[in-house]
C-alpha cells in the first residue's frame, strides 16, 4: 500500500510539473509575424523583405556553418544577394529592436 502510495505521489508530482508555465521571452528576442521573404527559393540576384512597420533593417545572411557570408543595412525592402553562391542560408532581419530569422535557398 505504501508503495502504491508513494508511486501516485510521484507521478502527480511529474504531471504537476510538466504544466509548469515557462519564463515569457524577453520582448527584445520576440519574433515577429509579420515577416515576409520572397522570392525564396531566390532564383534572380534579388529578395524581398517586407516586414510590418518597413523601416530601416539591419540584414545578417549566415551560411549552413553559422559563419557570417552578408551583412547590409537596408532602408528599402530590397536585398541584394547576387554575391551568395546557391545553397541554403539563414537570413536575420532586425527591425525596430525586433529579430526575424528565416531560412533563405539560393538557386
Amino acid at each position: 500500500m505504501q508503495k502504491a502510495y508513494l508511486f501516485f505521489l510521484l507521478v502527480f508530482t511529474l504531471v504537476l510539473s510538466g504544466q509548469e508555465k515557462l519564463p515569457a521571452v524577453d520582448e527584445k528576442y520576440q519574433e515577429s509575424s509579420n515577416f515576409t521573404l520572397y522570392p525564396n527559393p531566390a532564383i534572380d540576384g534579388i529578395v524581398y523583405i517586407k516586414t510590418f512597420n518597413n523601416r530601416s533593417k539591419d540584414i545578417t545572411v549566415y551560411d549552413v556553418f553559422g559563419k557570417i557570408v552578408l551583412q547590409d543595412r537596408i532602408s528599402t525592402n530590397m536585398l541584394n544577394i547576387g554575391r551568395l553562391s546557391p545553397g541554403v542560408y539563414v537570413i536575420q532581419v532586425i527591425e525596430n529592436n525586433k529579430t526575424m530569422t528565416r531560412k533563405l535557398v539560393v538557386k
